[in-house]
C-alpha cells in the first residue's frame, strides 16, 4: 500500500510568512514580493490553516509565536537550500546584516536575557545583535546604543520607554554563613537579628526597603562590603560575606542551586524596576521595533 502523499505548503505561502516575520509588515512584505497586501494575508491564512498553527502571537502584531518562531527557522533553512548555487565570477555578495546595539546590565543579561536569545536569533537571523554591557546606575543613561536597559523608577528625560520587569526582595545568605552567624528564627525581620549580621551593600537595592517593611528603625548601613552589580552582591553572599538583599526573579538560579537560602518567607516589592528605553523615533526602524516586541513577549 503506497504511503500517503506528503503535503508541503506552497512556496508562495512560505515566502510570504518569511517576509512578514522579517519585515513585521504585510504591506512591506507585499511590496517585496510584488503582490497585493490582500494576497499576502490570504497566503498567511492558507499556511496557518494547513499547518494547524498560529504563526504570530497576535493578529496585527507580527512577532512570531513560539511555534511560529520554531517553524520560521525551518522555513528559512529550506528556502536557503533552494537557492541556486553560486557560480564562480558572479561576484554576488550577501547583503549586510542589520545591526542592532542594545546596552544591557550584566546580571540581567546573564540571568534573564541570554537564556532567551536563541528564540530571537531564530526569528530574526538578519539582525546582527550587539550587546553592550553597562554599569547599572539608577536612572542614568547608558552608553550610546539603539536600545538601552535602564534600572530605576522612571520616567526618563529625552527617552521613550517600556516597563519590562518589577521584582520583590528578600534577605538571603549562604548555608555556611547561616550556620556560623545564625540562626535567624525571626525571619530576619527584627533589629536584633539584623544588627548581628554583616549586611552586604549596594546602591542599586538599599536595605531601607526591607527595614521599612519590617518596621525596623535602622539607618542605611554606612560600612561593610559594597558592590555596584547585583550579581556580584549575590556571589559575595555565596562566598560568606554576609546577608544580601536579593531580587527574587533575578536571583532565582542562586536559590535553585542551593548556593543561597532565604531567611524569610516574606518578600517586599522593590522600588526599582527594569525599563527598555530608546530615543524618540527609534521604533520607526524595524529592527528596533522587532526587539522591543520580542523582549516584551519573552519576559511575560
Amino acid at each position: 500500500m503506497p504511503a500517503p502523499a506528503v503535503r508541503i505548503p506552497p512556496v508562495q505561502a512560505l515566502l510570504a510568512f518569511e517576509a512578514v516575520a522579517r519585515l513585521r509588515s504585510v504591506t512591506l512584505a507585499a511590496a517585496e514580493l510584488n503582490v497585493t497586501p490582500s494576497a499576502v494575508s490570504h497566503r498567511m491564512r492558507q499556511l496557518e490553516s494547513q499547518l494547524g498553527l498560529r504563526l504570530f502571537a497576535a493578529r496585527g502584531d507580527y512577532l512570531p509565536s513560539t511555534e511560529g518562531a520554531a517553524y520560521l527557522a525551518r522555513v528559512r533553512e529550506a528556502l536557503a537550500a533552494l537557492q541556486p548555487p553560486a557560480r564562480a565570477g558572479d561576484g554576488a555578495a550577501r547583503p549586510a546584516a542589520t545591526r542592532l546595539r542594545v546596552a544591557v546590565t550584566p546580571t540581567f543579561s546573564r540571568q534573564l536575557l541570554l537564556p532567551r536569545l536563541a528564540l530571537f536569533r531564530h526569528a530574526y537571523p538578519d539582525i546582527e545583535l550587539i550587546l553592550q554591557v553597562t554599569i547599572p546606575v539608577a536612572n542614568v543613561t547608558a552608553e550610546d546604543a539603539d536600545l538601552e536597559l535602564r534600572f530605576g523608577t522612571g520616567p526618563f528625560a529625552d527617552r521613550e520607554s517600556m516597563h519590562l520587569l518589577s521584582d520583590e526582595v528578600c534577605p538571603v545568605c549562604s548555608p555556611e554563613y547561616l550556620s556560623a552567624a545564625g540562626p535567624f528564627d525571626d525571619g530576619f525581620e527584627t533589629q536584633e537579628s539584623i544588627v548581628r549580621a554583616h549586611l552586604i551593600r549596594t546602591p542599586l537595592e538599599p536595605w531601607r526597603t526591607w527595614f521599612r517593611a519590617c518596621g525596623v528603625a535602622l539607618p542605611e548601613p554606612a560600612s561593610g562590603s559594597q558592590f555596584n552589580d547585583l550579581g556580584l552582591v549575590l556571589d559575595a553572599a555565596v562566598a560568606g560575606f554576609g546577608v544580601a538583599l536579593m531580587r527574587l526573579k533575578l536571583g532565582r538560579s542562586w536559590l535553585d542551586s542551593g548556593r543561597l537560602l532565604r531567611l524569610s518567607p516574606r518578600s517586599v516589592r522593590s522600588p526599582h524596576d527594569y525599563f527598555l528605553c530608546w530615543k524618540p523615533g527609534a521604533l520607526q526602524r524595524w529592527e528596533c521595533a522587532a526587539f522591543v516586541d520580542w523582549l516584551r513577549q519573552a519576559l511575560r
